[in-house]
């Protein structure tokens, strides 16, 4: 598979009042194009740094980073960055959270990026709710949206920031199955940080495991279980013994 995203050799050191932080160690991996990879490791290992580092939000201390070839710069609009709470406004509608990126972004009047909006609404069962609140959606709905709004700028890659973690289990796993699907469907590249072990199993084409800080790659799992969805995924005979090597990995 074409590498798309490459982390090449990338350390990252930080400062604070007392002394210089080690965050990353020579952190190598890459993921193709259209590939979905999840980023699991030990709290405060620097996973949410990492993706900081892909949305140009940081600058590596050493190392290359990627991005189709080409260096990532300050505000990449080849990336799109979903958080762990959906971050939609109360005060305004449906639509005018998705199409907020094309406010900002003064595309408000782009035809063909408004037909997309309303094309990736209508294909995902929100078109009905375009004009109400976002109190009166449920948290998976939420989450549609809010990815929606990203899928809206087109970017090509997607970093998800444990964006699940504020939803129960029974919503987390319809959830899962839904942001999974569009994403296979847009035919987008996703890197996904998360603390659940069976969440980046079920949705991901590989798992990258970090060590503690400073983080550095341990193992790289590439994934082929049977199942077309996250939820069918986690039926798989080897599910188990996939956990069971993380969990080990991490402990």
């Amino acid at each position: 598979m074409e590498k798309f995203l490459e982390f090449k050799d990338v350390s990252y050191f930080y400062q604070t009042k007392e002394s210089e932080i080690h965050a990353l160690d020579r952190l190598s991996f890459d993921i193709g194009s259209c590939e979905f990879a999840s980023l699991v490791g030990p709290s405060g290992c620097g996973k949410t740094t990492i993706l900081s580092l892909v949305a140009g939000l940081l600058s590596a201390s050493e190392g290359e980073i990627l991005l189709d070839g080409k260096k990532i710069e300050k505000n990449d609009s080849r990336i799109g960055y979903m958080f762990q709470r959906d971050q939609l406004f109360e005060w305004r509608t449906i639509w005018q959270n998705i199409t907020l990126g094309l406010e900002i972004q003064k595309k408000k009047k782009d035809e063909k990026m408004l037909a997309l909006c309303e094309e990736l609404l209508k294909k995902y069962d929100l078109y009905n709710f375009k004009n109400k609140k976002p109190r009166q959606l449920s948290g998976g709905m939420r989450q549609r949206v809010a990815l929606i709004r990203t899928l809206a700028l087109q970017p090509q890659l997607l970093l998800l920031d444990e964006p699940f973690s504020a939803l129960d289990f029974q919503t987390r796993l319809k959830v899962c199955d839904d942001v999974f699907e569009i994403i296979k469907n847009e035919k987008k590249t996703a890197l996904l940080v998360t603390h659940d072990i069976s969440e980046a199993l079920s949705m991901s084409d590989k798992v990258i495991i970090l060590s503690s800080r400073p983080a550095s790659v341990k193992e790289v799992m590439k994934l082929n279980f049977e199942g077309s969805t996250p939820l069918k995924k986690r039926e798989d005979k080897d599910f188990g013994k996939n956990f069971d090597k993380i969990w080990r990995n991490l402990t």
